[in-house]
C-alpha cells in the first residue's frame, strides 16, 4: 500500500525535497535522515544493477523487483521512475499495478519515444502529447489506492521548446496526473514561467552538471514548485568516495589514511546485525 504520508504533504503544502536512491545501502542511510520521500532514480539503479547507461536498456522486470526492494526495505515513502512504462497502454497498465504492489507511494513516467534516455542528456524525442495523456489515464485507472501518486513528466522542452513542454503539463494534469515534471528547463525565468501556468504540485529535478540551475528548496517553493528530487547526489558521491579510496590502495598497498569512512561498525548497525546477534543469542544452544 502508499504510504499516506506524501500524499498529505503535498495536501499541506509542505516543500518535499527527495535524494535518489539506488541501492540497499543508499536506500538505508537516506532513510534514518528524516525526508518526506525518496526517489528511486532510474540512472544510479541502471548502473547499480546493470552498469550500463540509463538507454532503454533496462526493462520493467529488472527495475520492478529493484524497486521492490528499496521500498520495502525504508519506512520512508518512495516515488520510483518507471521510464515510459515499458511499452504501450497494455504495458503502462502492468507497470502501475506491479510498481504499487512493490510498495512505492508514485510512480513517474515520461512521455519520450521507446528506448527512452537519461534526462538532461540530447537526443531526446517525445511521443505525441494525446498518446501520452492516454498512458496517464490508464495509469490512474490502474492504481488501487488513492494515496498512489502519478508524476507526469516530458521530456519536450529540449527538443520542442518550453512552450509546447507547458502545454503538455497541463494536458498531463487534466488527464489525471497528481504532479507534473516539466524535465531540463534551462533558466530560473523558465521556471518561475512552469510554476505560473501549472496549477498542480510542480517536481523540479536537480541534477548536478545538468541543464536546469540548482536552487535552494526556499526559491523552488517561491517559483511554485511542490517537491525537489536530487536523483544523482548520490550515486555521485559514492563513486567519487569509492574512486578516492581505491586510488589510495593501489597507490599505497594498504587502506590506512583513506580518510574519514562510514565505519564499520556503523555499517553492521544499519544493515542489522545488532537484531542478528541477539536473535542468536536467544536461540543459541549450549
Amino acid at each position: 500500500m502508499a504510504n499516506p504520508a506524501l500524499k498529505a504533504a503535498f495536501a499541506a503544502k509542505q516543500f518535499v525535497v527527495a535524494p535518489g536512491i539506488f541501492d540497499m545501502i543508499s536506500a538505508k542511510v537516506a532513510d534514518g535522515l528524516g525526508f518526506e520521500c525518496l526517489y528511486v532514480t532510474g540512472f544510479g539503479t541502471v548502473a547499480s544493477h546493470l552498469g550500463v547507461a540509463d538507454a532503454g536498456i533496462a526493462t520493467y522486470s529488472d527495475m520492478v523487483s529493484r524497486v521492490g526492494q528499496m521500498a520495502r526495505g525504508v519506512a520512508t515513502p518512495v516515488i520510483a521512475d518507471a521510464d515510459t512504462g515499458y511499452g504501450g497502454l497494455l504495458n503502462v497498465r502492468h507497470t502501475v499495478m506491479g510498481y504499487e504492489a512493490a510498495g512505492v507511494s508514485g510512480i513517474q513516467l515520461e512521455d519520450q519515444e521507446m528506448p527512452k534516455k537519461c534526462g538532461h542528456t540530447p537526443g531526446r524525442r517525445v511521443i505525441p502529447a494525446e498518446e501520452m495523456a492516454l498512458k496517464i489515464q490508464v495509469a490512474v485507472e490502474a492504481r488501487q489506492d488513492p494515496n498512489f501518486l502519478i508524476v507526469a513528466r516530458t521530456d519536450a522542452r529540449t527538443t520542442l521548446g518550453l512552450e509546447e513542454a507547458i502545454r503538455r503539463g497541463k494536458l498531463y494534469a487534466e488527464a489525471g496526473a497528481d504532479i507534473i515534471f516539466i524535465e531540463s528547463p534551462e533558466s530560473e525565468a523558465e521556471m518561475r514561467a512552469i510554476g505560473q501556468a501549472i496549477d498542480k504540485p510542480l517536481l523540479a529535478n536537480m541534477v548536478e552538471g545538468g541543464r536546469t540551475p540548482i536552487l535552494p528548496a526556499a526559491k523552488l517553493a517561491e517559483l511554485g514548485y511542490a517537491m525537489a528530487i536530487y536523483p544523482a547526489i548520490g550515486f555521485l558521491a559514492a563513486a567519487a568516495a569509492l574512486e578516492k579510496a581505491y586510488a589510495h590502495l593501489k597507490a599505497a598497498g594498504d587502506s590506512n589514511a583513506i580518510g574519514e569512512s562510514y565505519g564499520f561498525k556503523r555499517m553492521t548497525e544499519l544493515m542489522g546485525f545488532p537484531e542478528v546477534w541477539e536473535f542468536e543469542k536467544r536461540w543459541a544452544r549450549e
